[in-house]
């Protein structure tokens, strides 16, 4: 997880800014790429990489941090028009397609979840934060249980995304995400 914003010296914030906008574009191709990689393409040493993000998965959370809010609001729009269960299916959708449009976020998700570090950053937060709040309508609607972790939610999204997450994967993906949204209803 990155440090608390500090303020930086210019031509330090410019590195910091620069290696952001490379590492988003290398991402966004879809390409597997290092760190040392996204460095050398932004003309930094791969110690100013590392000072500022120690880990693939910060430089990704940094890219992502302001991104991923508006998946609440869409989350919001779809308690308000669907029932809780659907709305969350619906949203895990939407996260998929989100994240299939940067690519990079599926894999740093995927290692996160593995290395058990999901709870932790801004984009997980973001997401437990929505994932919470549907899965506290759905339980309060009597149609989702009130005994289920944000955190095992998305790690268990994280999983799907990693076997389903390609655009040429929607079907199998939309069939995932019914059977994780099915295990989440009460039992009867």
């Amino acid at each position: 997880m990155t440090s608390p914003r500090r303020t930086l010296r210019a031509d330090a914030q410019r590195n910091r800014d620069h290696l952001i906008a490379t590492a988003a574009e290398a991402f966004a191709s879809g390409q597997a790429i290092s760190l040392d990689a996204i460095a050398k393409r932004a003309g930094v040493g791969s110690g100013t990489l590392y000072r500022h993000f120690p880990t693939r998965e910060d430089l990704v959370e940094e890219i992502y941090r302001d991104q991923i809010r508006p998946l609440r609001e869409d989350a919001r729009a779809l308690l308000a028009t669907e029932r809780p269960a659907q709305a969350l299916h619906t949203w895990m959708r939407h996260f998929a397609e989100w994240a299939g449009e940067r690519r990079g976020i599926c894999d740093a998700l995927v290692a996160m979840s593995a290395s058990g570090r999901f709870g932790t950053g801004p984009v997980c937060d973001e997401v437990q934060q929505i994932l919470g709040m549907v899965l506290a309508t759905g339980s309060e609607a009597g149609e989702l249980r009130s005994d289920i972790d944000p955190v095992d939610v998305g790690s268990v999204l994280a999983g799907v995304l990693s076997v389903a997450g390609a655009p040429e994967q929607r079907a199998q993906l939309d069939r995932m995400l019914t059977i994780v949204v099915d295990g989440l209803r009460p039992r009867r």
